[in-house]
């Protein structure tokens, strides 16, 4: 009767066995009909790094000023702000500055306030408070201007200050097109890479299957100036404005490449 009983089992367990390998067989069959794809595990990758930078003399230099007016009335002060503006417009035309170059980024007037104090009948030294007294308007407009003679960035700051403007900055030197130059720093970058995947995947034993990923990021900044030329604008006794030296700028590019690993 026991033996039965084992023969039975073992039927019914080769029985669950052949119906559970029937039931996936037809479960992935329906999955392949529906276009259902079932993968495995992701495929490990390995990642390599790379540096490009090229180096550029500056093509433009970028000046920005602000011009600012008191006045009475609000439209006095405006007034006074255009008049100012007018000189410095003429000014840089004489420098043959394109009006294209020159922008406006922005333009405001606003009222100014004084908080006087009161005091009271009873003791000159007792305080009873105050309020804001309106004295007058402030208008003020900054702008921006783009020269493309770099060597003449010097006598423009110079002139810009003997017509009266107070508030200047820079000169910012830049690269106007730079696109050449970011897409040459990234080649650099990408071969670099490159190089790296090569030499490394050789040294592991491994093949490097297709790009997985890129990754992209970049940096423009200016070199420091040589002190030769820092020295020779400053112990220059000619009345002429200085030479500002303009160095080089750097454009760089850094990029991340993921391969799999075949």
């Amino acid at each position: 009767m026991e033996e039965n009983k084992n023969k039975v089992f073992k039927a019914l367990f080769v029985l669950i066995i052949i119906l559970s390998v029937y039931f996936a067989v037809k479960t992935f069959g329906e999955f392949e009909k529906k276009g259902i794809v079932l993968q495995a595990s992701e495929p490990a990758t390995v990642s390599f790094s790379g540096h490009g930078e090229v180096f550029a003399v500056p093509d433009i230099a970028n000046i920005s000023l602000t011009l600012r007016k008191e006045s009475k009335t609000a439209k006095e002060a405006q007034a006074a702000v255009a008049v100012k503006e007018k000189s410095v417009l003429d000014f840089l035309k004489s420098k043959n500055v394109d009006e294209k170059d020159i922008k406006t980024e922005n333009a405001s007037v606003y009222p100014k306030y004084d908080y006087v104090r009161t005091l009271c009948p009873e003791s000159v030294s007792y305080d009873c408070g105050g309020k804001q007294v309106l004295t007058g308007y402030e208008a003020s407009e900054s702008i921006t201007i783009k020269v493309r003679n770099v060597d003449d960035a010097g006598a423009i700051m110079q002139g810009l200050g003997d017509i009266g403007v107070s508030e200047l900055n820079g000169p910012n030197y830049a690269i106007d097109k730079e696109d050449a130059l970011k897409a040459e720093a990234r080649k650099k970058a990408i071969d670099e890479a490159k190089e790296k995947a090569k030499v490394l995947a050789k040294d592991l034993g491994i093949k490097l299957g297709k790009i997985k990923n890129f990754n992209e990021s970049g940096n423009y900044y200016p070199v420091m100036y040589g002190k030769g030329a820092m020295m020779d604008s400053a112990v220059s006794s000619a009345p002429a404005p200085a030479q500002l030296p303009k160095g080089e700028n750097i454009i760089s590019s850094d990029v991340t490449i993921t391969y799999e690993i075949k």
